[in-house]
């Protein structure tokens, strides 16, 4: 083989090393840039799972407890009700009672 070929066999060789070296180059950055955004991804979620979601379950159970102790406070206020609606019924049975006690003796 003559110098000239083995130059030229030399030169391909190197060029296509040269193309590997560039794809590699190039896999390696898009790698950096992937990592980075699996990092930031992870820091959301994690964000996610230790600070929002905990602030809206709090604010869910708040939220439950309130209409809980509304329901409560409707119930009583409803019990409330309905004794002096009972209380007010034996009271004008009462006084009808009273008013046809009196009517009997008047006759």
């Amino acid at each position: 083989a003559s110098g000239g070929q083995v130059i030229q066999a030399a030169r391909e060789k190197y060029q296509k090393a040269l193309e590997a070296l560039v794809r590699l180059a190039s896999l390696q950055t898009a790698f950096f840039t992937l990592d980075e955004e699996i990092k930031m991804t992870n820091r959301r979620v994690n964000a996610l799972d230790n600070v929002v979601i905990p602030k809206l379950e709090d604010g869910i159970n708040y939220i439950i407890k309130e209409l809980d102790e509304m329901e409560r406070e409707e119930f009583f206020r409803l019990k409330k009700i309905q004794e002096k609606k009972k209380q007010k019924k034996a009271l004008e049975e009462a006084e009808a009672a009273a008013a046809g006690a009196r009517a009997v003796w008047v006759l």
